[in-house]
């Protein structure tokens, strides 16, 4: 059959179409990675990287998921590690109001086997939570007050985490730190990479140790589909920004880690900068929490004395009710302490009936301050009535007689693992 030229061209075009390898979708565009490495809870005493600034962060960065650290099992029951203030209250309800997916992404050993390398459980902290080490009440030293949010950013500043994951123990059973380290960072990295794949093209915002930073970022670097990104390529929030991202909980929060915790003993503790949170508070009106942390800062800048303290504690005494403080990082609430704080699980009243029976003690008159304190454990479980006198006897009055089967001393050690 004849067809003609423009047949015979028309049919050329479609055998060439035909015999042509159909076009290839375009490769996806990898999904961003940003690895934000923090101190646990240094938010607190530092301005450079306080919780309005982090959660400032978050709103820039614009996630469409953010990686916390905290195994997927122990958050779904609503279980966080007491330490990890950035996580539970800053990370997690940024999330939450913004509608953006989480993903916990650590591991930790089973607590079988946390016995058996360690003879105990790292979960379980004993009575009486010694000063330092193991289980201890957390504080910060003077450096940390000048901790910047991107501090992790510099390689150099975490080249002890380097050296100390790349280089064996002495002795080999004393490797199983380094050992866990290696396998939980990894696993991060495996659970990291999964939320990218989740959110092709897309940024995920991990918010972990700064302990795991440069090896998870090592273990992501070839990863297909995944771009790691320095969280300071994204810039920093201005004070502006910083200054609206404020809330009322970060106020409390840190107002309360520094007066109220073994901080406000430290040496270590920026006034002004506590100043400012706890007159924010003040801001939207007088309470017994702000009154009694007011009388807490003036005290610890010797701003008033003893008698004039304890006036002040004994009238919010009277008057508080049974108010609470609106943030104590208090996790079992069976116990009278919180993970900074060996009194932080006392209500505003038993707080005030507290401060005066130290400022009583540390006057010299036991007299007053053992009355006080008996006011203070009218109440309480017999639990806690044990912690606050063994609490009370190590750390305020030691000279006095122990309670009877409340350990006054507690066993430092270092602790196994770390981030």
């Amino acid at each position: 059959m004849k067809t003609g030229w423009l047949g015979t061209l028309l049919y050329g075009f479609a055998a060439l179409a035909a015999a042509a390898p159909a076009p290839q979708a375009p490769p996806p565009s990898p999904t961003t990675v940003v690895v934000l490495g923090v101190d646990h809870a240094a938010q607190l005493v530092s301005p450079r990287d306080r919780p309005a600034l982090l959660d400032a962060f978050l709103d820039r960065a614009k996630p469409d998921a953010i990686c916390i650290e905290r195994a997927p099992e122990a958050f779904a029951r609503g279980d966080f590690y007491e330490f990890t203030y950035e996580v539970q209250d800053v990370a997690v309800p940024f999330a939450r109001r913004h509608g953006i997916e989480l993903c916990p992404i650590d591991w930790e050993p089973p607590v079988e086997d946390q016995r058996l390398g360690f003879g105990l459980a790292l979960d379980a902290p004993p009575e009486l939570r010694p000063l330092k080490g193991l289980f201890g009440l957390l504080s910060f030293a003077g450096a940390s007050l000048q901790r910047d949010l991107f501090h992790a950013d510099d390689p150099a500043k975490l080249e002890k985490v380097t050296h100390w994951a790349a280089t064996p123990a002495a002795k080999p059973g004393n490797d199983l730190p380094r050992r866990l380290y290696l396998y939980r960072t990894y696993l991060q990295a495996q659970r990291i990479a999964a939320a990218a794949r989740a959110h092709p093209g897309g940024r995920v915002v991990v918010v972990v140790g700064e302990f795991h930073k440069r090896d998870i970022e090592a273990i992501l670097a070839d990863a297909a589909g995944i771009r790691v990104v320095q969280p300071s390529s994204l810039g920093r929030p201005s004070e502006v920004e910083a200054a609206a991202h404020d809330r009322p909980e970060y106020q409390a929060a840190i107002a309360g880690f520094n007066l109220l915790g073994v901080q406000a003993a430290s040496g270590a503790v920026d006034y002004a900068f506590v100043g400012r949170a706890l007159a924010a508070l003040e801001a939207a009106g007088a309470t017994p929490q702000t009154r009694l942390l007011r009388v807490r800062l003036e005290r610890l800048q010797g701003r008033i004395g003893h008698a004039a303290a304890i006036a002040r504690y004994r009238a919010i005494a009277a008057e508080a009710g049974d108010a609470r403080f609106a943030w104590t990082g208090v996790k079992d609430a069976d116990r009278v302490d919180s993970w900074f704080d060996p009194f932080g699980n006392l209500d505003v009243r038993r707080r005030a009936l507290l401060e005066a029976a130290r400022e009583a003690q540390a006057g010299g008159d036991a007299a007053a301050a053992a009355g006080w304190l008996d006011a203070c454990a009218a109440g309480l479980s017999p639990r806690q009535q044990a912690q606050l006198r063994g609490y009370w006897q190590r750390d305020i009055a030691p000279a006095t007689p122990p309670v009877a089967g409340v350990p006054v001393g507690a066993a430092r050690a270092a602790t196994p693992t770390s981030g």
